[in-house]
């Protein structure tokens, strides 16, 4: 797996793309969610549109990064999903754990109207 950073403002997008599996790529996701904890930059956007595949390590490891960022009262929310990565969430039942936009832009909207709201 590969991820890149990008700042949208008081949110963080992270691209990953390749495959999330387990391995090295645990120690990756996990040292970028608290970097960006440590930073105190708490919103951010997984953007999963180049993300190819997902195993039951590669859940655990999205699972432990959106811990993270809930312990540091934080969001962690996903976007452009592919559908093969959905279907697995829908299984999972973890449809209900993460918030899941078509968009980046509706991602990194949705922690402003949240703000105003």
């Amino acid at each position: 797996m590969k991820l890149n950073r990008r700042d949208v403002g008081a949110v963080t997008v992270l691209e990953l793309s390749g495959k999330l599996m387990g391995g090295p790529d645990s120690a990756i996701f996990k040292d970028a969610i608290q970097g960006l904890i440590d930073e105190g930059r708490s919103q951010i956007v997984a953007d999963l549109e180049k993300l190819s595949w997902v195993n039951s390590t590669g859940l655990g490891i999205l699972l432990a990064g959106f811990r993270i960022v809930n312990e540091a009262e934080g969001q962690l929310k996903m976007a452009r999903v592919a559908s093969r990565i959905q279907s697995i969430l829908m299984i999972t039942k973890l449809t209900t754990v993460f918030e899941t936009y078509s968009t980046v832009e509706e991602a990194v909207e949705s922690f402003k109207a949240k703000q105003d709201g």
